[in-house]
């Protein structure tokens, strides 16, 4: 298995419990996030929503589709969510939530291995293109939030 570690930033102006809202609700993630396919809930989770299970699918500009299924492990409402990923990625994904002025700061750390034979198969060649290629998605995911919030994205990287 490919192992990658990502980390996007997006500074919106937008207070955090806005962001918060709209990055938790994943079910409505398709509605504004392009390359979001589908996310839907399969299970609930706790009060907090700790164990919350969802499966997602993802397209971008290549041609392939992922599909992968999320566990919420821990909800710190509105400040971070984190979560395990099953399917044709495994790993975590972090999103932390910093609030100034107005303005929200969302980092979002992906820590995931390809499962895919030929992900797999390409890596040493390929890791460069999957790594722009998962720019390009969480830019999109930016640019999205932002016109769903009514905001300015100020930053995106």
């Amino acid at each position: 298995m490919a192992d990658y570690r990502f980390l996007t930033t997006w500074l919106i102006e937008a207070d955090r419990e806005r962001v918060w809202d709209a990055i938790y609700d994943s079910e409505s993630w398709p509605e504004w996030w392009p390359g979001v396919l589908e996310a839907e809930k399969l299970e609930e989770g706790d009060a907090s929503g700790v164990g919350q299970y969802g499966r997602y699918v993802w397209k971008s500009r290549l041609p392939y589709k992922l599909t992968f299924h999320a566990r919420t492990t821990r909800v710190e409402k509105p400040h971070l969510l984190e979560g395990t990923v099953e399917g044709e990625l495994e790993g975590t994904g972090t999103w932390r939530l910093y609030e100034e002025s107005g303005a929200t700061a969302v980092l979002y750390r992906w820590e995931v291995r390809t499962t895919k034979a030929w992900m797999n198969l390409l890596t040493p060649v390929a890791r460069p293109i999957f790594a722009v290629n998962h720019d390009s998605v969480m830019g999109n995911g930016g640019r999205g939030l932002a016109r769903r919030l009514g905001a300015r994205l100020v930053a995106s990287a």
